[in-house]
């Protein structure tokens, strides 16, 4: 859910020579590999913090698990130096949990006033993952004691709101596949919500993905609106797209408001001989850490410096923050995403979990059903020769 960065930097290379004809697309087995890798991370850390999430347990003490959860995964992972270098992995983007009305970006520090979940919370759980710079990013929302079955319908307005996001989120799968465009996807999108009854989030951005990169250039508009453009763009294979949808049963505009910005992520384009030591820290920490990727300052180990050196760099445009960004109190709002890969046989949808069931009785539109039918699979099946008889 933020602004793209042009793609100035494809990511740390140790070695530029050594890595200059290396195949850094989908094309490459060994990239895909990767993916799927990072994928399997993104998704155990999500159900752990999900299953984790229950009545009591303070939000920050979530965020730490989900990124603990990383990182002790990738560490089994990838130990082996290939060509000399290390495989970098770890967090692509760092645990955030919004509760309710809070939209996305939520990572409080030790510090901050502490939440705590109690039942009837509406949590949204957001991780990132990334294997030698390859990202795979995740978010699903769930509602804190509650259960869902096939008898048990939700209330109205939740299950409006739960059921629109499932479907955009098979709109948007479907839809990203090479020769589609972006305005094709924004357009589906904005028909699925106006049949619920409720809105998109604005602001909210799908990007593809690059190595080191996760917010490219080829960007997808959740929602139309006059004041944010992008240009068309038409899908191709080997690319890769992080899904982001933001479903609102208020307005879907969300704002600041008073609560601390704790995720931020280098300009890479920008430099500045800074004053602060404290800011020197945390520019010097973030370079060697998280080069190109979003980090939260919980992450560096001195809390106190990070607070106070973040403002320098920030003032000088040396980071770009993720703000922590809410619809009005009351509101009903669902984040899910999810990240594919466009493979010559088709889009594979790497991460993810399933929907709760709902039961809300909205009659979709043609238009929308024939999306839904869509097969995820593009490989065209071969036809079986047949075989040639001979009389005896």
């Amino acid at each position: 859910m933020s602004d793209s960065d042009d793609d100035m930097l494809e990511g740390p290379a140790p070695t530029e020579t050594a890595e200059a004809e290396e195949d850094t697309t989908l094309a490459s087995d060994d990239v895909v590999t990767k993916y799927q890798e990072a994928a399997k991370v993104a998704n155990y850390a999500l159900e752990e913090t999900l299953k984790a999430c229950v009545a009591g347990e303070p939000v920050v003490k979530l965020c730490k698990l989900g990124d603990s959860l990383v990182e002790q995964r990738v560490s089994k992972m990838y130990n082996k130096k290939v060509k000399g270098r290390v495989i970098e992995k770890g967090l692509a983007f760092p645990t955030c949990i919004s509760v309710n009305e809070c939209v996305c970006h939520n990572s409080p520090l030790e510090s901050d006033q502490q939440q705590t979940l109690v039942d009837g919370d509406i949590v949204k759980v957001d991780i990132g993952v990334h294997i030698d710079g390859y990202i795979a990013v995740v978010a699903h929302t769930v509602i804190i004691g509650a259960s869902f079955s096939e008898e048990t319908p939700m209330v109205e307005k939740v299950g409006s709101v739960f059921e629109c996001a499932n479907v955009c989120a098979q709109v948007a799968h479907k839809l990203i596949r090479p020769g589609n465009t972006n305005m094709q996807v924004t357009q589906a999108l904005g028909k699925v919500a106006e049949q619920y009854g409720v809105n998109l989030c604005t602001g909210t951005l799908m990007h593809q993905t690059k190595r080191y990169i996760i917010d490219g250039n080829k960007v997808i508009l959740l929602r139309e609106e006059p004041e944010q453009k992008v240009d068309e763009q038409t899908f191709e294979t080997y690319e890769s797209y992080a899904v982001d949808i933001a479903v609102s049963s208020g307005e879907g505009k969300p704002r600041e408001l008073e609560q601390r910005t704790t995720v931020f992520k280098r300009a890479v384009d920008k430099e500045y001989r800074l004053k602060m030591k404290a800011s020197r820290y945390v520019l010097t920490e973030v370079k060697h850490r998280y080069a190109t990727l979003p980090f939260t300052l919980r992450a560096l180990e001195d809390e106190r410096n990070a607070r106070m050196g973040v403002v320098e760099c920030l003032k000088h445009d040396l980071l770009h923050p993720y703000p922590v960004l809410f619809e009005r109190a009351g509101d009903v709002v669902v984040h899910v995403k999810f990240t594919v890969l466009l493979l010559p046989n088709g889009t594979v949808k790497v991460t993810g979990l399933p929907s709760a069931p709902t039961r809300t009785e909205v009659e979709l539109d043609d238009d929308t059903k024939a999306i839904l039918a869509l097969s995820s699979s593009t490989k065209k099946k071969k036809k079986k020769k047949k075989k040639a008889t001979t009389e005896a």
